[in-house]
């Protein structure tokens, strides 16, 4: 494993390490479907908004900053009026998509069998 700049080897079950703030957003109930939503491409953050069901205003623009700030989506504000910004997925972005939406679809694809053992 390579050393990170402040000689801390990168490691999740550490909790000095700053991976664990990195998953915590990728793995946020908001943060794992707007990686989804994003994977087809572009939205605008209304359409993304319609798009991800449940989401207030206010935290799916914090969970789009923090995912910004990490590096796996990209916030381009095109200079209109009124405002126009598009929201897509870097190169990194689309690789941690992918592995989020394989969690979710193993989920959707177990779901009856994880709701009865719930009920036993």
């Amino acid at each position: 494993m390579k050393k990170m700049a402040h000689d801390l080897t990168p490691d999740v079950l550490n909790d000095r390490c700053p991976s664990r703030a990195v998953l915590n957003h990728v793995t946020s109930r908001w943060g794992v479907l707007i990686l989804i939503a994003l994977q087809d491409g572009t939205l605008r953050f209304s359409a993304l908004r319609r798009r991800i069901g449940g989401v207030s205003e206010r935290m799916l623009a914090q969970s789009l900053r923090l995912l910004e700030d990490d590096g796996f989506v990209r916030r381009t504000a095109h200079p209109v009026v009124p405002p126009h910004v598009d929201y897509d997925l870097t190169p990194l972005g689309y690789e941690v998509a992918a592995k989020v939406h394989a969690l979710a679809s193993l989920i959707e694809g177990n779901l009856g069998q994880i709701i009865a053992q719930r009920k036993t």
